[in-house]
């Protein structure tokens, strides 16, 4: 286990599906990933790779009302202790704290707005062997109704520290910090934006955002947000052919937080 990544910080994301092979088609199209099926004893979770290195997993779809979607994980120290620091301050449990064949322990929890999160709790595997790069996770974004009571819950549950930063138009941004490191970051719901649960969004890395949201198109994508300009760079986001929402970046290599 090679990596190391600090509590609280977001070290896997995973796909549920309502077709596996439908997702393993699209993403391999989009990202050039390839899969590997770990079999039934793992409830058919698929690994999806980029050049050879883990980047994201793939399982079925568990829940009816979400269909498909995107999920976060955060490394956590203690998955049990996480659970109780999870309830003491008003979210929920949905699925408590289980090993994962002997690779680590996970759980799933909903913060007190309602959106999932997941934690992992490392044994044999960290997380991301490729991050940050073309193809892989490059940020974790919580969009929230609440974004005072988000700081407070997340704060409390990992041990993050928060900054706000001011943005284009006025807006705040809060960015979730490790050990003086933004990890993720987090911004209210405008209500310009329509009907919106609070969630959690993964970005991908891409070289070009215009190449990569045209791409997603051909593939069965639908849009949700045309590429834009922004401080961190260039983005869109999509909803793959099942309906899991998703972003791609172009990073901007001078932007700084």
């Amino acid at each position: 286990m090679a990596q190391k990544y600090e509590q609280g910080t977001p070290c896997w994301a995973d796909l549920g599906s309502t077709d596996l092979d439908a997702s393993v088609d699209f993403y391999g199209g989009l990202f050039g990933w390839t899969a590997a099926d770990m079999g039934p004893d793992a409830g058919d979770y698929r690994i999806f790779r980029k050049d050879g290195r883990q980047v994201a997993g793939l399982g079925p779809a568990t829940d009816v009302a979400r269909g498909s979607s995107w999920s976060t994980y955060f490394a956590a120290d203690d998955a049990e202790y996480t659970a109780r620091k999870v309830e003491e301050h008003g979210g929920r449990v949905v699925v408590p704290e289980l090993d994962v064949m002997g690779q680590g322990r996970m759980a799933v929890f909903t913060d007190p707005e309602g959106a999932f999160f997941s934690v992992w709790q490392p044994l044999e595997f960290a997380g991301f062997e490729l991050a940050n790069e073309p193809g892989s996770v490059t940020w974790n974004e919580l969009t929230t109704s609440d974004i005072d009571a988000a700081k407070v819950f997340y704060q409390e549950v990992f041990g993050l520290s928060m900054r706000d930063v001011s943005m284009a138009e006025g807006m705040t941004y809060t960015l979730f910090e490790a050990e003086g490191r933004p990890v993720a970051g987090a911004l209210p719901r405008d209500p310009a934006w329509g009907p919106m649960d609070p969630h959690w969004s993964v970005y991908f890395a891409v070289d070009d955002c215009d190449a990569a949201y045209a791409r997603s198109l051909d593939l069965g994508a639908t849009k949700v947000m045309p590429p834009e300009n922004s401080a961190a760079g260039r983005f869109a986001i999509l909803k793959d052919p099942q309906g899991a929402t998703f972003s791609v970046i172009r990073n901007d290599p001078d932007f700084s937080i």
